[in-house]
């Protein structure tokens, strides 16, 4: 491969005063091709909400009513249910259904969809959507392919804001992609000998099952296991892969990249480029680790715990315990992303006290999915995780409202006080506590009917969630004890009014809301 150095005026690298001219280091695989992903496919489709309390409404366009009463019997012997009379029910409501499904997704992968009422219907409040099929955005009909499939209780979000639009919802992680997707490359100039190449290339620097060369102008590509949680970050270092390789052109490149660290402004790309060169770079990233430039140590040492060197591993924990750096979160989610798993989860327990709830909160993400034991777990009526973390010092209630429903309570056992008196919005939920009570009184009413549910607690609020949101009949001998059968979106609501009562001695967060446009 040649090296062709250009005296050009105004090329090259600018290092104080001193122009460095530019060196052509050759030929990327991203010079020579396209990649074809994005990072979410948009997906839609059409279904029925039930469980409503006369909210729902008959009213739906007949193409789409044709269409659901063809997808209905499809899924249920003839003759089960009426199907005119199911979709024009009061109970039901016909909804169009919208969701941004992960590209690179695997097969049964999760994510949150949103669903909003066809004209007609006042709320979709305590609805649960039947499944449906979801294909792509732009698509209908039975004959077009699904992707992906979607059922599960409608998630209202009444803690953000008054004025919720009760005919607008969420199916939290209710999305399940059907296919595991690939990546695919394709050369701008179709050859068969570079499209072999490349994947020749790949497979050297990955595994061997990492590309495959299908046709002269498309290569399909696997994620490796390294990468298995970082996937556009291999994308960047495909890109960034080079085709030819010298000793004396790689010692090159690697110290142009160092360099460029070092000094230069896109040090994201020159990160990358020193990852897709390989081991190779360790020792000059090593030096990195030295830098009084805070960014250059944690990209230097992130690099070198992809490439499989623990050496810059001290350098991120000591970014991560440092309250004035602005890279803590960044340090962390690289340290959990590639390091030694016992590792990653002792740092991550030992951010669960830090004085900064984000970084907290990141401890607390990064464990739930190394699923360490630091989380105790509970599945709550089928709906929610209800999580406990005793090594958590602040005592804090999350809930998420995105990804899968969880209340999470840090700090635990957190404990409501006396002299309490909480109600739903509705005032069908009630929470008393009377001076001096030695139990908390949970009581439902029953739409519609006179009759009306109490149950008892103690003041841990862990049993108060258990107690508010089970399902009201268990089987004998199950050892469970029966609840009010509360919504998820109830539930945190209660909380957030006894936090802010001060019945409950926690700060209440709430995570965002689904992106799903």
């Amino acid at each position: 491969m040649l090296v062709i150095v250009s005296f050009v005026p105004g090329c090259g690298e600018q290092v104080g005063k001193k122009l460095v001219p530019e060196i052509d280091l050759g030929t990327t695989i991203g010079s020579l091709t396209e990649v074809f992903t994005v990072q979410f496919i948009a997906v839609e489709g059409y279904g029925v909400v039930g469980g409503l309390r006369g909210t729902g409404s008959p009213e739906c366009p007949p193409q789409i009513r044709a269409y659901l009463k063809q997808y209905i019997l499809s899924q249920l012997p003839k003759g089960e249910i009426d199907v005119d009379k199911f979709i024009s029910s009061p109970n039901t409501a016909v909804v169009r259904v919208r969701g941004m499904m992960p590209a690179a997704a695997t097969r049964n992968q999760y994510f949150d969809v949103m669903v909003s009422a066809l004209p007609g219907t006042t709320s979709l409040e305590g609805g649960w959507l039947y499944e449906a099929d979801l294909k792509a955005a732009g698509s209908f009909g039975l004959a077009t392919r699904v992707l992906a499939k979607v059922e599960g209780p409608v998630f209202m979000d009444t803690i953000g804001a008054s004025d919720t639009d009760k005919r607008i919802g969420y199916i939290l992680a209710g999305g399940r992609s059907l296919e595991e997707y690939t990546i695919t490359l394709a050369l701008r100039q179709p050859d068969y000998l570079v499209a072999r190449r490349i994947g020749n290339v790949l497979n050297a620097r990955f595994d061997s099952l990492t590309a495959k060369a299908v046709t002269p102008d498309v290569i399909e590509l696997r994620v490796p296991a390294e990468y298995g949680r970082q996937e556009q970050r291999f994308i960047s270092i495909v890109r960034a892969t080079y085709l030819g390789e010298t000793p004396e052109i790689t010692a090159e490149r690697i110290n142009t990249y160092a360099r460029r660290l070092a000094v230069g402004e896109d040090k994201d790309a020159s990160e990358v480029a020193l990852e897709a060169i390989g081991r190779g770079s360790l020792g000059k990233l090593a030096i990195l680790l030295n830098s009084s430039n805070e960014e250059v140590r944690l990209r230097a040492a992130r690099c070198m715990l992809n490439l499989g060197n623990d050496e810059g591993l001290e350098t991120l924990r000591s970014i991560t315990t440092d309250e004035r750096s602005d890279y803590r979160i960044e340090a962390l989610e690289a340290i959990t992303a590639a390091a030694n798993r016992n590792d990653a989860a002792a740092i991550s327990r030992s951010l669960l006290r830090d004085n900064d709830f984000d970084v907290r909160l990141t401890a607390y993400e990064e464990l739930r999915k190394l699923d360490d034991i630091a989380i105790a777990r509970k599945l709550i009526a089928g709906n929610f995780f209800l999580e406990q973390i005793t090594q958590a010092t602040h005592k804090e209630i999350f809930v998420s409202r995105s990804g899968q429903p969880r209340i999470v309570l840090f700090g635990a056992p957190i404990y409501c006080l006396d002299n309490v008196f909480v109600q739903s919005a509705d005032g069908e939920i009630t929470i008393d506590v009377p001076a001096g009570q030695r139990h908390v009184s949970l009581i439902r009413k029953v739409p519609k009917r006179p009759d009306v549910i109490k149950l008892k607690s103690s003041f841990e609020l862990s049993d108060i969630i258990q107690t508010l949101c089970e399902e009201p009949i268990v089987e004998e001998g199950s050892g469970a004890r029966p609840g009010l059968n509360v919504s998820y979106a109830d539930a945190i609501a209660l909380l957030k009014q006894m936090c802010e009562q001060g019945a409950v001695k926690a700060q209440f967060r709430a995570g965002p809301l689904p992106k799903t446009d």
